[in-house]
This record gives C-alpha cells, structure tokens and sequence, in this order.
C-alpha cells in the first residue's frame, strides 16, 4: 500500500560497534540470542565463508570476497559508493581523510560512519559485500 503512494524511506544508518560502547549509549538493551538459529552458530563473522551466504544470491560481484564488510552509502549524485572496511578502518585509524563527492568517513562508537561535508549523517549501511552489491549493481569501489 504504501508503494502505491510513492513513499520513500530514509536510509537508517547501520554501523558495526563494540559491546562496551552500545551499552552506555543505550543502558537499557536486553539482548536476545537464539542458538544455533537457522541450524548455523549465530556467530556469523567467524568461517562463514566456507559456508555461503544463508540464502540464494544472483550473480555475485567478483571484485571483492562475498564476506568482505563494506561501508555503502549513496552520494549526493545517486552513485553507490562502497567503501571496503578493513582498509578504510586503517587509514582512518592512521588520520587519513577518506572522501568521495559529498561522502566523508569518521570513525566513530568503534565503527565507521559516513557523513556530508558538514558533519551530517548520511545513512551510510555496513554489509557484507554480496549484499550491497545485489542491491547496488554498478558500485564504485573505495579503495580503487
């Protein structure tokens, strides 16, 4: 129904944290854990390559491994940016300055996030590669 209105949603921000930083910014959080949900260890980040993803994707972009973590966000020119976590935790870690268009990264809460020139958020969405990429065909790659 809500299609049919030409509603868009704003893309929420999804950053990666650590335990000690969530729970003083949100004290309250009671934390859920189903083991073995899906018949696989909830621990998703360790040896999940050797298993795929959990569920069927199409033609999988080969410029990076599907379980590499990225930073994606749309730049003000509607291009998909993804920018690959690892290095670009290093090179912000080191005082780099990491910027495509109006995208900038700061490290911030333990993570990355991605804001505009002057500080504000942009709905910036860490994923794994396969999954960006399915919803962002064509997205420029930082680092090239």
């Amino acid at each position: 129904p809500l299609a049919k209105r030409n509603l868009q949603l704003k893309q929420a921000t999804v950053i990666t944290t650590d335990w000690g930083t969530w729970r003083r910014t949100h004290p309250d959080t009671t934390v859920l854990v189903e083991d073995l949900a899906l018949g696989r260890d909830f621990d998703f980040r360790n040896g999940r390559d050797a298993d795929g993803p959990i569920f069927p994707v199409g033609d999988v972009d080969p410029r990076l491994p599907v379980h590499e973590d990225v930073i994606g966000v749309v730049t003000a020119s509607g291009r998909p940016v993804a920018f690959q976590r690892s290095a670009a935790m290093i090179a912000l870690t080191r005082g780099e300055k990491i910027g495509i268009e109006n995208v900038r990264l700061r490290l911030e809460a333990g993570g990355i996030r991605a804001v505009d020139v002057d500080g504000s958020d942009l709905g910036s969405h860490q994923a794994f590669w396969f999954a960006w990429s399915q919803f962002h065909p064509g997205t420029a790659l930082w680092p090239k």
